[in-house]
């Protein structure tokens, strides 16, 4: 029996995903639960398994389209009586039609190979085009004008493919239209999409809602330096990783005990404010896919070991693009280490509806006054915050940062603050 594969909502609000890689071709044999197709969501990477034993019969996208939640991704043919999956017939009109257009390839005759392509002059003049929402659809996603696309069915019935093949062909029309109106002949255009199109939007919203407020401080680092040195290689042992995110995250967590408004969200008309006894501090992390911010649930309850498993863990996720949608909800606040690539100051926008976010600045070796006036070399990083100022005024953010600088600078207070 063939049945169709209906792509499941797999996240909230998610109606549509960009299908990345086929991990199996037509006609190949899988098993229950193997990976058949990795695609991107707006918020991650994910993969998507088979629901049965049985043979791979078709697959309805190619590599970079969008598919459309609660529609065929794939069918297959099996001997098990269906489970979840929607066989064929169950399909709606709406559904068949979008199935047919994706799928309908006219063969081209002899005639129309002869065909020239047409000019910009032709394209320009065409009148409105003849096609199907699902179609329309496509070449909206593509910036392409349907109207300068000649179409290949009858009556000139524009169809994916055609669409498909403008675009590739480099849309003229469209390149030569931008070059006019910058003055600057562009190489190429490309598609925002998935995670940088998530990305952009969260921080237009956060920007254009948010009145943001910048706070920055220099923290000496020498002293953590040393105690993680000392510790590296006795976790190492145990095959856990010790990098300095746990300390910073372990020590904002005591700082926010006694600032909560610092891990607090307030509601679109700022009416409320909600508090929260959970730490969900997020981690911004550069993947291969583009900014994921995962983060480590109820760091209050958690030793240095315990968030260092699980730092770990959620960067190793985040950097091949397959973190858990449950690792990038709820989180309360976030820490972004820009500085592990370069720059010392920056100006954070806060990851929305969070209050406030931390960017930590690279280390440097510079000169200090000791307690006697002698000049020495200190491990020096520059944080740069930035609060909601709605709800955080700038004494508050200052003595916040002043008290988890300390936890930082002295590390033995963290010792004793901690259960």
């Amino acid at each position: 029996m063939s049945i169709d594969f209906i792509l499941p909502d797999i996240g909230e609000g998610i109606v549509e995903c960009e299908l990345v890689e086929w991990l199996v071709k037509e006609g190949e044999t899988v098993a229950e639960d193997q990976p058949i197709a990795d695609v991107m969501t707006d918020k991650a990477l994910v993969q998507i398994p088979a629901m049965h034993s049985g043979v791979i019969d078709k697959l309805f996208y190619k590599q970079g389209e969008i598919a459309k939640v609660h529609l065929p991704l794939f069918s297959m043919i099996t001997t098990d009586d269906g489970g979840s999956c929607e066989p064929k017939e169950a399909l709606s009109d709406v559904q068949a039609e979008v199935e047919a257009e994706q799928t309908v390839k006219e063969v081209p005759s002899a005639e129309s190979d002869k065909k020239e392509t047409p000019s910009i002059e032709q394209r320009q003049t065409k009148g409105k085009a003849v096609a199907s929402p699902a179609v329309r659809r496509v070449a909206r996603e593509l910036d392409v004008n349907i109207s300068e696309v000649t179409g290949s069915g009858k009556k000139g019935r524009v169809y994916k493919d055609d669409v498909l093949m403008f675009e590739k062909a480099g849309n003229t029309v469209a390149v030569q239209t931008q070059a006019s109106s910058t003055g600057v002949e562009p190489s190429y255009v490309e598609k925002i999409k998935g995670i940088k199109a998530l990305m952009a939007k969260a921080m237009v919203n956060s920007v254009s809602t948010i009145p943001h407020f910048t706070y920055c401080e220099e923290i000496d680092m020498t002293e953590l330096i040393k105690l993680r040195l000392e510790l590296k290689e006795v976790y190492a042992k145990q095959d856990i990783k010790l990098t300095m995110m746990p300390f910073f995250m372990k020590a904002m967590s005591l700082a926010l005990k006694e600032f909560p408004v610092i891990n607090s969200q307030v509601n679109d008309d700022c009416t409320e404010l909600t508090y929260f006894n959970d730490h969900n501090i997020g981690m911004a992390v550069d993947s291969k896919v583009g900014l994921l911010v995962p983060n480590v649930k109820q760091v209050q309850n958690k030793s240095i070991v315990d968030l260092a498993t699980d730092i770990t863990r959620l960067t190793v996720d985040a950097r091949s693009g397959r973190v858990q949608q449950a690792d990038l909800k709820g989180g309360t606040i976030t820490i972004s280490n820009i500085g592990a690539i370069g720059g010392t100051v920056a100006t954070p926008i806060i990851n929305k509806p969070e209050a406030a976010i931390v960017a930590l600045g690279k280390l440097q070796t510079l000169p200090r006054f000791n307690e006697q006036g002698i000049v020495e070399a200190r491990s020096i990083m520059q944080v740069s915050w930035s609060g909601d100022h709605r709800i955080i005024d700038g004494g508050s953010i200052a003595r916040f940062c002043n008290l988890w600088k300390s936890f930082i600078e002295n590390p033995s207070n963290m010792l004793v603050h901690m259960r």
